[in-house]
């Protein structure tokens, strides 16, 4: 198998996974908004949660695959960046990305 061809799978199970949790994401952010709970309440109830914990470190991961990949065919398409530098970049990306992730999953839960 081609690297390509793994990038392309990779992102394409990273976007199967992605579509439930921006969904349930986005569907707690209504019921929250909706009720008009503080942001001091929602902490308080993710605060020590294995189940929140494991959401969105697996939200977190599933992001940090898809978004890198996406931009790379991008970079590739739109620049004259040679192929190198293209995957620098974006495993620069992927890093930061998965760190800044993960810094926020672990100061909510």
């Amino acid at each position: 198998m081609t690297v390509v061809r793994g990038l392309f799978i990779a992102q394409r199970y990273s976007a199967m996974l992605l579509a439930p949790f921006v969904l349930i994401h986005l569907a707690l952010i209504i019921i929250v908004v909706r009720n008009g709970l503080t942001a001091e309440e929602i902490l308080s109830r993710t605060n020590g949660s294995t189940l929140w914990f494991v959401f969105y470190v697996a939200f977190v991961l599933a992001v940090t695959v898809h978004a890198p990949i996406g931009v790379r065919n991008v970079l590739n398409e739109w620049t004259r960046l040679s192929g190198g530098v293209v995957n620098v970049i974006c495993l620069c990306l992927a890093l930061l990305m998965l760190s800044t992730g993960l810094r926020a999953v672990f100061a909510v839960t």
